[in-house]
């Protein structure tokens, strides 16, 4: 059985989804952030060097990246779930947007979240970081257009990946310019297998409003 090294409002979240949308057995070790710092605890390090979640434990490997983590899973769970075929443009298109979500488009909600404890010292940063996280929503939501999912229109891995950045673009008021990103975030936490996988781990800091 998988093991999910879980910490709280993380992305190791979509981790949980994923598995809940196949199917697939799973255990979840939780663990919580400091309340003062909201750091990870040590615990984690006993799993991982860097101490990072999500993690997961399955048949004696350690996995770690939420990206190898998610191709881990469908390769060796999905039978075939959640991938378009190999070798097709679809496939190629599914490993870019994989790979974008913690590449690129997490890099800058991280900087606002880093340089934001600098107080007035993070000003002449902030403006750069806010264009670039405009930037990455926006090519987001150009890419999604009034498709339901980012590939071939249904859900894939790579959906599973985008979903965080979805949530996060939302609930910090980008979703008004940006609707469709909105209507996404909100499609991905109504489908049950999140609400099972959320309903796991309350409360989500990062669950929209209904």
């Amino acid at each position: 059985m998988i093991i999910v090294h879980h910490l709280n409002n993380s992305r190791s979240q979509r981790i949980l989804w994923l598995l809940e949308e196949l199917g697939t057995p799973y255990e979840i070790k939780h663990y919580t952030r400091d309340a003062t710092t909201n750091l990870a605890p040590p615990e984690l390090k006993a799993i991982h060097p860097l101490g990072k979640s999500p993690v997961i434990e399955d048949a004696g490997t350690i996995v770690f990246e939420s990206g190898a983590i998610t191709d881990w899973i469908l390769r060796h769970h999905g039978h075939g779930r959640l991938i378009p075929q190999q070798g097709t443009a679809a496939h190629e298109d599914y490993l870019m947007w994989l790979h974008f979500a913690e590449g690129s488009a997490m890099t800058p909600f991280l900087l606002a979240l880093y340089t934001a404890r600098l107080g007035e010292a993070a000003a002449p940063l902030a403006p750069r970081i806010q264009e670039q996280i405009g930037a990455h929503v926006a090519y987001f939501s150009q890419r999604l257009g009034e498709n339901d999912w980012l590939i071939e229109n249904r859900l894939t891995g790579a959906d599973i990946m985008m979903s965080f950045i979805a949530e996060i673009a939302t609930l910090q008021g980008l979703g008004a310019h940006f609707p469709n990103i909105a209507a996404y975030a909100r499609r991905v936490q109504a489908r049950p297998a999140w609400r099972t996988a959320a309903s796991k781990t309350e409360p989500y800091s990062f669950r929209l409003p209904d």
